[in-house]
């Protein structure tokens, strides 16, 4: 078994919206990305409730609220100044450093 890993378009700290399936429209940050199964977790989308026992933590247990991962495909970036879920570009700088550029506006998105 190979260890591919998907080329995936988000990264931890960027604010996605969910474009399909049962959580259309959400946005939220990226908390984790796993890239061996091209899936993402995002803060508020997809959560399960998991029953915990009582442990040092949490010395009474219960029903915690729990992001699952789901397909990066699935989510697209939202660009800061439109404010709308967005394609981007790369572009290169004078500096020789490749930056995301909102295909919409035009506007940096961030360091690449």
């Amino acid at each position: 078994m190979g260890g591919a890993r998907a080329a995936i378009h988000v990264r931890r700290g960027d604010t996605v919206e969910v474009t399909h399936g049962k959580y259309r429209g959400k946005r939220g940050k990226v908390l984790r990305v796993l890239r061996k199964e091209a899936r993402i977790i995002v803060e508020g989308v997809a959560v399960a409730k998991r029953h915990t026992k009582p442990n040092e933590k949490m010395p009474s247990g219960g029903i915690v609220p729990k992001e699952m991962p789901f397909p990066a495909s699935k989510a697209m970036l939202v660009c800061t100044r439109c404010g709308r879920a967005v394609r981007f570009g790369r572009q290169r700088m004078d500096d020789g450093t490749t930056v995301r550029v909102c295909r919409h506006c035009g506007e940096l998105i961030d360091r690449a």
